[in-house]
């Protein structure tokens, strides 16, 4: 089997995508005269860069056999201490640094309780969610805080090589993954401690190091997508990013990744994430109520679910 054919069985989930995505924007080309206006591109662009910076971060520590429920925690909890801070004075360069070493910190954190405890990663990121959504809450007493910086503004939202910074960001983040991922030994027992971790372990590479690297990771993503979102809105508040990782969990199964780790399709969870943009923004072209995109999110996730399970079967009984 010639090198092509092998790529194009190993990515089949991300091509199928782009297929159904290309007939969604023609349908919707056909529906809508508005769907094909560069306001409209712009806007869809525009309103999921924070959605696959998630998405890819999330793709990490599911390929690693883990998944991390407090990513729209940390964004929130992060982005509200860069908001005081530039509240406080602080320069706009160096309340963002606090924002993404808080990330960081935060994402150690999960990873170190996770390695140390060995409980499931579910359920530590959970009961953390929790924590740092309160966190939030607490250091702002449920009021936004608003009126940040207009540099703050003009970076986290301005114009770069005439897009929006946030999708400058999420480009180049995702293309940096790029070689981290498939390329570097980083990557490869990443997908080893979701794939056959005591195998790693009895091979000396220390595991807990590359666990925690992995959460790490989904922090500082995490303050990233927040530093977007927050110079989007011109407030930081403790409801920020809620339900968020939901949205990036499903783009990673609908993408191609298997929920129980080992592997992890970058190209997919991309294509994903522009196929659920689509969708929404489809929906709210054609003037459909808000309340049904929730319902939509859910059942493709349990549809991408129970068919990424039945591939799996199949995979293990071939």
């Amino acid at each position: 089997m010639s090198s092509f054919k092998r790529w194009c069985v190993k990515q089949s989930t991300a091509l199928l995508l782009i297929l159904v995505c290309l007939l969604m924007m023609a349908f919707l080309s056909v529906e809508t005269r508005s769907f094909f206006s560069v306001k409209n591109v712009v806007n869809i662009l525009e309103a999921n860069s924070y959605r696959l910076i998630l998405a890819v971060g999330m793709m990490c520590a599911i390929a690693s056999g883990a998944i991390d429920l407090s990513m729209g925690s940390i964004l929130s909890f992060s982005a509200i201490c860069m908001a005081k801070a530039m509240k406080a004075e602080w320069s706009v360069a160096g309340s963002i640094m606090l924002s993404l070493a808080l990330g960081m910190l935060m994402g150690a954190v999960n990873g170190s309780v996770i390695h140390l405890t060995r409980i499931n990663a579910f359920i530590i990121t959970l009961a953390t969610s929790m924590l740092y959504r309160g966190l939030s809450l607490i250091a702002t007493q449920g009021i936004p805080i608003t009126k940040l910086p207009q540099l703050f503004r003009e970076i986290g939202c301005g114009d770069i090589f005439g897009m929006e910074s946030g999708v400058t960001m999420a480009i180049v983040i995702t293309v940096l993954l790029i070689p981290l991922f498939y390329h570097t030994k980083w990557g490869s027992y990443v997908m080893s401690l979701g794939g056959n971790p005591e195998a790693l372990k009895r091979s000396g590479v220390p595991i807990g190091l590359y666990r925690v690297s992995v959460f790490v990771l989904t922090g500082l993503l995490s303050a990233v997508a927040g530093i977007i979102v927050t110079a989007r809105l011109n407030s930081a508040e403790a409801n920020a990013g809620l339900s968020m990782e939901m949205d990036a969990i499903c783009a990673v199964v609908m993408g191609g990744t298997a929920m129980r780790g080992g592997s992890g399709s970058l190209l997919g969870t991309v294509v994903a994430v522009f196929l659920m943009g689509l969708i929404r923004n489809g929906l709210t072209i054609m003037s459909v109520s808000s309340y049904y995109q929730q319902f939509i999110t859910g059942a493709m996730m349990l549809c991408a679910v129970i068919i990424a399970e039945m591939r799996e079967r199949r995979t293990r009984i071939g």
